[in-house]
């Protein structure tokens, strides 16, 4: 009998000092092949404005490396190694995982040991098969127009727009599905910054969010982010989709004013573009608008372009802006009142950045916003009921 207690007493040792092995923070065991020695990898934070900052740092001795640490719950870092460009993305928790380096391409890297990065993994790679769906079915209407077949442009249409409308339910329905995994923390914030977004279907989906998660650091500061969206909802109500959109007058390149409501009633779509002669995407946009334009403009579309030059570091806004108009070829209705951001134009429509465009139905009533090349063209055609 006492021989029998001792042999189970030291088997629950045995357990006890394994159990007691197990880190409490993250450790990463690494391999690096055919990386010289002393060079250093870093897991970082990723601030508001995409800025990295390290939290830990390994250095490559013998192709192999080591991070260790502790987060208070999983947590989206991001992988960067002196002299490789790019950076990987990786959901770390508390335990033990590996990682083994791809010197020649950093997307190549292959991290394991975490439950929550195999979650990531699950709504990546689910993501991006519905960009690349849908940039087939865009190739598809191009090749399709450039030879007039209708019947097939038709058909990339109604494939395109199921496709975006599924890529857009997506990562509500991650959310939804999994209110206790962390990653749906991270996707949320990645929501939360879109400037398209259902916002009463985000603040519902923080609500049903696991305790967990919205008492983590970074629940609390969404908390405070998904208040203030609240708030601007409410300011903003006059933007939704189905609302008529405000009525705003503005002076023309001529020094007339042209309001919106004039142009609405001239056409079956109307487009309110806000854009810039500064803007560079704006002005790589501008030739798909011309020429959507020029080809639909008989059939009742409308264009008024709302100018946010203005900008301190331009020296005469206004030929800049009437340089543009020429330069680019844009033939519809133009106002601005060169007040750069400030223009009360771009007040009344709350526009943080641009290019930024409002659809309109022929009624005035806005039925989609800031959609760009084949997509445009694609609601244009809806709205005219061009098949």
């Amino acid at each position: 009998m006492k021989r029998t207690l001792v042999v189970i007493a030291a088997i629950m040792m045995m357990f006890g000092c394994q159990q007691n092995e197990q880190p409490e923070g993250f450790v990463v065991n690494g391999t690096a092949t055919d990386v010289y020695n002393g060079i250093r990898l870093y897991l970082n934070n990723i601030g508001p404005r995409g800025r990295l900052t390290p939290i830990d740092t390994a250095i490559v001795m013998n192709e192999t490396f080591k991070f260790e640490g502790k987060l208070s719950h999983p947590k989206l870092l991001y992988l960067t190694m002196n002299s490789v460009p790019g950076r990987f993305p990786l959901m770390v928790e508390n335990g033990e995982m590996t990682m083994k380096i791809d010197k020649t391409n950093l997307q190549n890297t292959i991290f394991e040991g975490s439950e929550s990065h195999q979650s990531y993994l699950t709504f990546v790679d689910k993501y991006k098969s519905y960009q690349s769906d849908m940039m087939l079915q865009s190739r598809a209407f191009t090749d399709a127009r450039s030879i007039n077949d209708s019947t097939a442009m038709e058909k990339a249409t109604e494939n395109l727009t199921k496709i975006r409308e599924e890529a857009q339910e997506y990562p509500y329905q991650f959310m939804e599905n999994r209110p206790e995994d962390f990653v749906s923390l991270e996707i949320y914030e990645m929501q939360l910054n879109q400037r398209e977004k259902d916002g009463q279907r985000l603040i519902d989906i923080f609500d049903n969010f696991d305790e967990s998660l919205k008492s983590s650091a970074k629940g609390l500061q969404l908390k405070t982010k998904t208040a203030q969206m609240k708030k601007e909802m409410e300011a903003n109500k006059h933007l939704q989709i189905g609302m008529k959109a405000p009525d705003f007058s503005g002076p023309d390149p001529d020094g007339n004013t042209v309001s919106l409501s004039e142009v609405v009633n001239k056409g079956k779509v109307t487009i309110i573009d806000f854009w810039a002669a500064w803007c560079g995407p704006c002005r790589r946009e501008n030739p798909n608008v011309v020429r959507i334009y020029n080809k639909y403009h008989d059939q009742g579309l409308e264009i008024i372009g709302v100018s946010l030059d203005g900008q301190s570091r331009q020296q005469d806004p206004k030929k800049a802006w009437l340089d543009a108009i020429e330069e680019d070829n844009l033939t519809w209705n133009h106002v601005s009142n060169l007040k750069y951001f400030n223009d009360p134009i771009a007040k009344t429509y709350n526009i943080q950045a641009i290019p930024a465009t409002y659809i309109l139905d022929s009624e005035g009533k806005i039925v989609d916003k800031n959609l760009r090349g084949s997509q445009l063209e694609l609601k244009v055609m809806e709205l005219l009921g061009i098949e």
